[in-house]
């Protein structure tokens, strides 16, 4: 019984059957050709480009065969005769579940792209993203990778650094170091004020322009407050930081400068 099914159907459908067999070899074949070339200039368009991490130009690279493969898939059940219109709206379906269950993956991997599309900051960059301050040392797809003064390895969502304040110390060729000096009353602000200046010039990694700011910022009851306020790439921070509170002290301590003292009101009897 099952022979003379198997040959009626092979001397009745059998020809056109075959036709649909080598149809979709051939559309196999061909899409598998064409989904190759068209990955490989996607991905030659990104390299071009040269404006998208490696990391995630395979993950999108990844993205795209796959779909590919899922159309192609569909192409060749079309030859065969079956229908892929309920097999496409229940990928969508699925798509959609899926989507909605990762969405907050999904808004930290979008603000990803548009991160590495906009490069806000690289790899190695001294920033302040998310409320966190550190060096970056990953930019991934949901997360980055942030190592803090510290020396604490922190990861913050992509949404979360994409919607807030960035700010990117390394960016720019030089950042103000913020510094401060009080001298006593008696000493004369401008002696004080040309003496720093000289002494700051000699710390090494202080940028020659703009040159250094030491200014009269206050008046305190000790004595008069001043700036004091390098430049210097944001590399070399701290140590022009540290560097310049040994120069105020080296400088006042040369000048003979007495202590600032609070003074002290006399008591009535």
């Amino acid at each position: 019984m099952n022979t003379e099914a198997i040959w009626n159907f092979l001397s009745t459908q059998g020809a056109d059957f075959a036709l649909k067999i080598l149809a979709a070899l051939a559309v196999w074949i061909i899409g598998r050709w064409i989904i190759g070339l068209l990955v490989r200039l996607f991905a030659g368009a990104l390299e071009r480009g040269k404006k998208i991490d490696s990391t995630l130009s395979t993950y999108l690279r990844s993205i795209l065969t796959v779909m590919l493969n899922i159309v192609l898939a569909l192409a060749v059940l079309d030859v065969f005769g079956v229908k892929t219109t309920s097999f496409a709206a229940l990928l969508a379906g699925a798509g959609l579940a899926i989507g909605t269950a990762w969405g907050g993956l999904l808004t930290h991997f979008a603000a990803g792209v548009f991160m590495q599309v906009l490069r806000p900051f690289k790899v190695g960059d001294f920033v302040q993203v998310g409320g966190i301050t550190g060096t970056v040392v990953e930019i991934g797809l949901f997360g980055t990778t942030v190592v803090t003064g510290d020396n604490v390895q922190t990861i913050i969502g992509n949404n979360k650094i994409f919607s807030d304040t960035i700010q990117n110390y390394s960016s720019l060729p030089v950042r103000r170091v913020d510094c401060q000096a009080k001298i006593a009353n008696s000493v004369d602000p401008l002696d004080a004020i040309a003496r720093l200046k000289a002494a700051l010039s000699q710390i090494p990694n202080i940028a020659a322009t703009p040159a250094p700011d030491v200014e009269i910022m206050g008046f305190t009851p000790e004595g008069p407050l001043l700036c004091v306020r390098p430049y210097t790439h944001t590399d070399h921070y701290w140590q022009v930081y540290f560097d310049t509170h040994k120069a105020v002290v080296a400088t006042f301590g040369a000048a003979g400068y007495p202590v600032p003292e609070t003074p002290v009101a006399p008591r009535n009897r």
